[in-house]
């Protein structure tokens, strides 16, 4: 699907709440209302978790959710159909509308006024215990932000940056927060440290989704995700300036946190609950001062679902995916398709393709372990193997795999300190298992005739 393309969420205005109504209306089937009075405590997780085990996974708005003192609408990327909804496309088109949209960079426009600027408060007014916050596990610390977009710019050029950052309650006017992942805003601190200085930041809790689709986007330091969510959206991001230190902010947020990390400061952040399915504590263990909150009057909580959760590892994955699967295709012609799976987190991924010669297997999975650093086991199959499907992967790997010949592991390199596997630094060792056919392979596929199938089906009608 081309740039200029369509886009569904025009009609959005890039506010959140009109995004919900018009999805509600559009597709009533895949929005949950829970009417039920329900505990900020777990429980949200809990639904979750439970229509995920029912092979469920709508859009949960939470009418009354105690302890939080406002609406809270999560699980929203827990499905590929609704992220393809949302980019206009079917979901076999998500990779190449993805990036084409995000190729067609728009800057964000300053204007004036904006629904996050309904209610502001600083000084003695701020309180972090007025932030509707959930808990997730048993096993968290304390109540986090799970969609915590920290925007950081840089001081000469005013080039942004966003990305997430889980976040706790450390004081009244605190939350310590971790940037473990070290990528730009890591790299921004460390400059600020350099000379001396405080880093001004702000955290936007709730946005339009094509906005929080943005914020996970990986790309090169200087590129200012902000530009992105405008090729998202299709038309220029909306931002306000923050009063104290005039950071570009969404208009349109829902809550949007002014301050600043100090380099030289440190608190204590974790365990949460990650990625992995494991409770995490390795953590940076950063200080954010709030000095302004600003939010809208009727701010609703958009939760990310925490742990491992489709909607954690769907928003997370699918921007990194989309760059690798045009990566992928640029290089090398043979590639037909990839995916990474929910069973690997974001630790595995399945590559189809049609080899010209021997070796391009194992080419194009070294490729691939190179270029995601999170990487750490590519499955190259054929390309009648759905790699969506993850028992059709295992079914490719148990029947042209053979360990002695079909397998390369690299040792010594970085990846995730997330990874409870790893080292305390992340390093890790990535593996490459060729489950093509090779040369010579003669075994013949069972399969039922199409006529036999369509009888089957003309059967079974109505049943």
């Amino acid at each position: 699907m081309a740039a200029d393309a369509p886009n569904p969420s025009a009609a959005d205005g890039q506010d959140f709440h009109r995004f919900l109504e018009r999805y509600r209306r559009e597709h009533p089937d895949d929005v949950l209302v829970v009417a039920d009075e329900v505990s900020g405590d777990q429980e949200v997780t809990a639904v979750v978790d439970e229509l995920a085990a029912q092979g469920r996974d709508p859009v949960v708005v939470f009418e009354r959710v105690t302890g939080v003192g406002a609406r809270v609408v999560t699980n929203v990327f827990a499905s590929r159909v609704r992220v393809a909804r949302l980019l206009g496309c079917t979901p076999r088109e998500i990779h190449a509308t993805y990036q084409a949209r995000a190729r067609a960079k728009v800057p964000p426009r300053v204007v004036g006024k904006g629904p996050v600027l309904d209610l502001v408060e600083s000084g003695a007014q701020v309180d972090v215990g007025t932030l509707p916050l959930l808990r997730h596990f048993e096993t968290d610390r304390e109540r986090y932000v799970t969609n915590a977009v920290i925007v950081g710019e840089h001081p000469d050029t005013g080039a942004g940056n966003l990305s997430y950052h889980r976040s706790m309650p450390h004081s009244k006017t605190a939350l310590a927060t971790s940037l473990h992942s070290r990528g730009d805003l890591w790299r921004l601190l460390n400059l600020a440290a350099e000379r001396k200085q405080k880093l001004p930041v702000a955290m936007v809790i709730g946005m339009h989704p094509l906005f929080m689709l943005a914020a996970s986007a990986r790309v090169p330091y200087g590129t200012d995700e902000r530009d992105i969510a405008g090729g998202l959206l299709g038309a220029p991001l909306e931002v306000v300036r923050t009063p104290t230190y005039g950071l570009r902010v969404p208009a349109h947020a829902e809550i949007v946190l002014e301050g600043t990390i100090d380099p030289a400061q440190k608190a204590e952040e974790g365990p949460f609950g990650e990625f992995t399915g494991y409770s995490s504590d390795r953590s940076t263990n950063n200080l954010f001062e709030i000095e302004t909150v600003m939010r809208r009057k009727d701010a609703i909580l958009v939760d990310v679902v925490g742990g491992h959760s489709a909607e954690h590892l769907n928003l997370a994955r699918i921007p990194r995916e989309s760059e690798m699967a045009e990566k992928l295709c640029e290089r090398f012609a043979s590639v037909t398709a990839l995916h990474y799976p929910t069973s690997g987190t974001h630790f595995h991924a399945y590559v189809a393709l049609k080899q010209g010669r021997p070796g391009e297997a194992r080419q194009v999975m070294l490729a691939l372990l190179g270029w995601d650093p999170y990487l750490k086991t590519v499955i190259a199959v054929d390309p009648d193997v759905d790699v969506a499907q993850d028992e059709q992967v295992l079914w490719a790997l148990a029947t042209h795999f053979q360990p002695h010949r079909d397998v390369m592991v690299i040792d010594g390199l970085p990846g995730s300190a997330l990874d409870p596997s790893s080292s305390a630094t992340g390093t890790t060792s990535r593996m490459g298992l060729d489950a093509t056919r090779k040369p010579g392979f003669d075994a013949v596929k069972a399969k039922v005739s199409e006529a036999a199938r369509a009888r089957a089906r003309a059967i079974l009608a109505g049943r």
